[in-house]
């Protein structure tokens, strides 16, 4: 399914390909990313607060000509990338395996909130959407291809690197989209916070690689969109950052 460029344009968002785009998001410049099939919509990482996600919701409806989406995929477990998934009532949750029991814990919550404030977060907008926070229903341990009517997409679990749980989706068309999470990062250096996993972190790049391929657009976390010399000068630097080849 195609929508013309200037209907993502309207609201805010750049098209990558033919039913694909996404959308940089004020305040830390994460990404999320839609994908529309003839009968499902999927969108990658839903913001940082439930306002942003009812924003982000608003916005693919109008862009889709009044569809809801269907699915999600959360491409890591950190606030700026999953406090708004709340937003998206009846939607079917992705993400890595493991991160079911870990949104789904009191502690998490806690963590995500402390986490959005020290970065800047309303107190009020972080508690209420640590509180309403969403884990995943279905998780992904290798790979799971979701059949969105008349495409599908692989969602392929790359993790443990930037952080323990990290999915990236591959959608495919004339030049294949990849949207990479935290995985990749364009607009700043990558962020290796204590759930990292610096030493295989370059694996999880080369495997990102070896799926998307060298022709393929790349959609960092933050950032700008990147190609795979990109993708692949950044693996270079993660290795000697952390020492492993």
């Amino acid at each position: 399914m195609d929508i013309d460029e200037a209907v993502w344009a309207a609201q805010g968002w750049e098209r990558l390909a033919a039913g694909v785009g996404r959308r940089r998001l004020p305040g830390w410049d994460a990404t999320t990313g839609l994908v529309v099939g003839d009968k499902a919509v999927l969108l990658y990482d839903t913001g940082s607060t439930l306002a942003e996600g009812v924003a982000i919701r608003a916005q693919a409806e109008a862009i889709t000509g009044g569809r809801r989406v269907t699915h999600i995929a959360l491409g890591h477990p950190h606030f700026d990338h999953v406090l708004g998934t709340a937003a998206f009532a009846g939607a079917e949750v992705f993400g890595a395996v493991g991160t079911d029991e870990l949104l789904g814990s009191a502690r998490t919550r806690g963590e995500l909130y402390e986490d959005a404030v020290r970065h800047g977060a309303d107190e009020r907008a972080a508690a209420e959407a640590a509180e309403a926070l969403v884990a995943p229903r279905h998780t992904v341990t290798g790979e799971w291809t979701l059949d969105l009517g008349g495409r599908q997409v692989l969602l392929a679990n790359l993790g443990p690197a930037h952080s323990g749980h990290d999915l990236a989706v591959f959608v495919p068309g004339e030049r294949e989209t990849v949207f990479c999470g935290d995985l990749v990062e364009e607009s700043g250096e990558p962020q290796a916070g204590p759930d990292a996993a610096g030493a295989r972190w370059p694996d999880a790049l080369d495997r990102l690689l070896a799926l998307g391929g060298e022709d393929a657009l790349y959609v960092p976390g933050h950032g700008a969109v990147v190609d795979a010399a990109f993708v692949r000068r950044q693996r270079d630097e993660l290795a000697r950052r952390f020492g492993v080849s």
